[in-house]
């Protein structure tokens, strides 16, 4: 159902997803879990350690599945009407758009200059955007390439608008020949926008294996002998929309920036980047909302800058409080249903409590509220009150909070009281801009403490979300479709545990740290319902120890010859409760139009990834809080398909948007994050053989089919290990992985049988 309370045509409808029948599912799996801990506490004394360790276990899954039904119960979204913009909105509002990237090589230029030539390209008033890019790894290469896309944005830009091109990336709009007569004015134009932008991909593929373009122009002076962790600032314009006044035929700003970086001198990563992002906009465009993106999620929609405003200018809802509009990550190269269907069921249902968390991309941004605003400062009118103009504007304040910059507060101050930014030179602020990309601009600042992206986490996106929330504000959900922005998936097994170890031990960082749910739920403007999601989120990695000894315990209870789950008619609500659940996920996936196997490798995948690498996010965070070590941000690496296009038979829609699905193998490396799969595997065959042979303990109570069908579930959800251990190559698993796994395994075993 839709809710408006406006005379006019809305801009936006919030969209409740609200389903009793669901509800009532959510329900009824969590009272099997309560009834499955009642049991085991009735019967607890008639049992082992195993019993003791199965209901430990079960409680956790217990806590989560309520986490989960506490997302799920009040689902929504906005829906958004871009047409009635203009009729309703007299001068739209200036958009600052962040790109980031930090590795040339694991983030190849070629990707990050499609992103920005997607950007450059949005249905908006070209005089009203601006893109900055901030490169971390200070890459000539880079640069190089920004200057190339900015001379084919004066072309690419008119042709997307002059024909209303939907798929905003040349990399991916070219990969199809267009449905035109030969000869017309739009196959003309095609065959020669196509042509200038093989020259651009050429010019960066050569640029890729030879440097001497670096020595030969002396705009890479600034480049010279640098390290990607040893270099001063480097802030250029590459290019400036003089006196635009939004004609079709323009390109928005493009302005390149690298902070500066010393070896030892600790960076932040990505949050320390968009902080100095945000200072530089500040100065040189100033505009009221940030949009950023990573490197490889490229525009597929061209209204999403339209359709963001429509929540933030919306009047007929409170605008004031929205701090930022959130949009889903799709993905082109890579049938991701479990991400999917997580956005669509606990995404909307996180909407629907006080607002989605912030993804670390295609998200929009309220610039005052990254300037540290609460909900509380500001009146009924959105303007500062009169407590928080003395609190904030107050020179001194303003140097302590923002740094020792004149021209840095001045911005400050006009975007707090919403001043217009006037037009200005961008090369005037360059000086100015330099010197706040200093290593020690923010100290003794509140810049990643109270303002900006905040710090002491390396997943920043979400660590910046909670301070948001926890000072009141609420955000919004588009789920478009088109999806809005399309990204890429690492590829490879040994390359997606490491993205889910970072993330997982970034989450769990924040758990630990003063922006805590734990702490906010009792004394700080987030909601409740809003704090346990974000618990759900945060205890990601502590869920890896649980369901790692849920995976062993029907091994060790057939080897030792125990019980592990109830007899006879109670035995009933274990299989209620796995039939219930795996029918219940099914169907969300099927009605979403996933195939079973699709569904299948989500539930193989999802006991992978906690179990193997969710498992070191624990240890991660334990040596941190130890003061041992510190956690480390690694980027994932990036890669784009080939652009082709052809005259054969139509491609389906799969295809179109997802050009590289893999053949499903999963790939391994000799890395430790596979030692615990394997493991897994070995040990519940071990325990299967031995069954079979009769080789078991003497433990009390007598395992049964019940305990064997338990092992042989596991198997079928570590399938990929057990294929593993009989292909070669990188779908092989490792001859050193196998044996210690084999060792272990065999230890394991012995210690078994023999209690």
């Amino acid at each position: 159902m839709a809710e408006s309370s406006s005379p006019l045509p809305p801009l936006c409808e919030r969209i409740s997803h609200k389903s009793y029948f669901l509800r009532a599912v959510d329900l009824t799996i969590l009272g099997l879990l309560l009834s499955l801990l009642l049991y085991r506490i009735l019967h607890v004394n008639q049992k082992d350690t195993v019993w003791i360790v199965a209901f430990l276990c079960e409680t956790c899954f217990t806590f989560v599945w309520l986490l989960i039904t506490n997302i799920k119960w009040s689902p929504a979204d906005y829906k958004t009407y871009p047409e009635r913009l203009d009729e309703r909105v007299h001068e739209l509002p200036p958009v600052d758009m962040f790109v980031t990237t930090a590795d040339p090589v694991r983030e190849p230029p070629l990707i990050v200059v499609n992103t920005v030539l997607s950007l450059l390209a949005v249905n908006y008033p070209a005089n009203k955007l601006a893109c900055y890019v901030s490169d971390d790894g200070c890459s000539p290469l880079t640069y190089f390439s920004l200057k190339e896309a900015s001379k084919f944005a004066k072309i690419w830009v008119p042709f997307c608008k002059k024909y209303n091109v939907r798929v905003r990336a040349p990399f991916m709009y070219f990969r199809n020949s267009p449905e035109a007569a030969e000869g017309s004015e739009f196959s003309k134009d095609w065959e020669m926008t196509k042509r200038e932008y093989e020259k651009l991909s050429q010019k960066v593929e050569d640029a890729t294996g030879s440097s001497h373009w670096l020595d030969a122009e002396d705009d890479f002076e600034a480049f010279l002998n640098t390290k990607s962790n040893d270099h001063s600032t480097i802030v250029k314009v590459v290019w400036e929309n003089k006196g635009g006044v939004g004609d079709e035929k323009e390109v928005p700003h493009v302005v390149y920036i690298s902070r500066e970086k010393r070896p030892n001198h600790f960076h932040h990563y990505k949050a320390g980047a968009m902080n100095f992002l945000v200072r530089v906009s500040g100065l040189m465009t100033n505009a009221p909302y940030m949009l950023n993106v990573d490197c490889d999620m490229y525009v597929n929609e061209a209204d999403v800058v339209r359709q963001a405003m429509c929540i933030f200018l919306q009047k007929s809802m409170d605008s004031n409080h929205c701090a930022f509009v959130q949009y889903p990550q799709d993905f082109y190269d890579s049938n991701v249903g479990e991400l999917t269907v997580l956005q669509l069921y606990l995404g909307r249902g996180i909407a629907g409590i006080q607002g989605p968390q912030y993804a670390g991309s295609g998200c929009f941004h309220t610039r005052r509220v990254m300037y540290g605003l609460s909900l509380d400062d500001l009146g009924d009118d959105g303007s500062l009150s009169s407590i928080a103009t003395r609190k904030y504007l107050a020179e001194e304040s303003l140097t302590r909070e923002f740094g020792n910059s004149k021209e840095m507060v001045k911005s400050v101050v006009d975007a707090l009281q919403r001043k217009p930014f006037p037009q200005k030179n961008l090369k005037d602020s360059l000086e100015t801009a330099q010197e706040m990309g200093h290593c020690h601009y923010e100290y003794q600042t509140s810049w990643g403490k109270n303002i900006g992206w905040l710090y002491d986490s390396t997943t920043e996106d979400v660590n910046t979300s909670i301070g948001i929330h926890s000072r009141g504000w609420t955000s919004s959900y588009i789920f478009p479709d088109p999806p809005a922005f399309l990204g890429c998936m690492p590829q490879g097994g040994p390359e997606v545990m490491v993205q889910q170890r970072r993330w997982a031990t970034g989450l769990l960082e924040i758990l630990f740290n003063k922006q805590s749910p734990l702490i906010g739920m009792f004394c700080r403007k987030i909601r409740f319902r809003q704090s346990l999601a974000y618990l759900y989120v945060f205890s990601w990695g502590l869920r890896s120890i649980p369901e790692l000894f849920y995976c062993l315990l029907p091994a060790y209870c057939l080897l030792h010859n125990s019980a592990l789950f109830p007899k006879g008619v109670y035995l009933g609500i274990i299989i209620t409760l796995v039939g219930i659940h795996c029918l219940y996920t099914l169907w969300e996936f099927m009605n979403l139009g996933f195939s079973i196997q699709s569904w299948y490798v989500t539930q193989s995948f999802g006991r992978i990834k906690t179990t193997c690498s969710w498992l070191f996010s624990v240890l991660d965070v334990i040596l941190k809080l130890l003061g041992i070590s510190k956690t480390v941000f690694i980027v994932t690496k990036k890669t784009m398909p080939e652009t082709k296009s052809g005259s054969g038979s139509k491609k389906s829609q799969r295809e179109v948007d997802c050009p590289n699905q893999d053949s499903g193998k999963f790939e391994f490396d000799g890395s430790l994050y596979f030692l615990p799969g394997t493991f897994i595997v070995l040990v519940n065959l071990a325990a299967l053989a031995g069954c079979l042979v009769g080789l078991q303990g003497r433990g009390g109570g007598g395992s049964g089919l019940a305990e064997a069908c338990g092992c042989i579930l596991v198997v079928i959800l570590f399938l990929p290990f057990l294929k593993g251990m009989f292909e070669k190559g990188k779908y092989g698993i490792p001859f050193s992985t196998l044996s210690k796994a084999a060792f272990l395994a065999a230890l394991f075993v012995v210690l078994s049988v023999g209690n």
